[in-house]
C-alpha cells in the first residue's frame, strides 16, 4: 500500500478570476488526489492536497504554472498531516 502524504500549497500571483480553482480540481481528480482549494482574501489561492506522494507531487508541480490565463509568481509548499479526505472540493 502506498503511503499517503499531504501538502498545503499557497499560490501567489494573478491566480483569481482565471479558473485556477476549477482547473486545480480537475488536475487533482485526474491524478487521484483528494483535498480542497479556495481563494483567500489576500488574492492567493490555498490548496490542501493528499494522496500518494507521486500524485501529490504532480499536482504541486502543476500549481507552479496553473491554467493558461494565470500568472504564478511563486508557490509556498509545506508538508502537513493527511486528513483522510476523499474527493476534491472547490471552496
Amino acid at each position: 500500500m502506498t503511503e499517503t502524504v499531504a501538502r498545503h500549497v499557497v499560490v501567489h500571483g494573478r491566480v483569481q478570476g482565471v479558473f485556477y480553482r476549477d482547473s486545480c480540481r480537475r488536475e487533482a481528480q485526474h491524478a487521484g488526489v483528494a483535498g480542497w482549494v479556495f481563494n483567500a482574501s489576500d488574492g492567493t489561492v490555498h490548496a490542501h492536497l493528499e494522496g500518494p506522494a507521486d500524485a501529490v507531487d504532480r499536482v504541486v508541480a502543476w500549481t507552479r504554472q496553473g491554467p493558461s490565463h494565470a500568472h504564478v509568481d511563486h508557490v509556498e509548499v509545506r508538508d502537513t498531516r493527511p486528513a483522510g479526505l476523499t474527493g476534491f472540493e472547490v471552496r
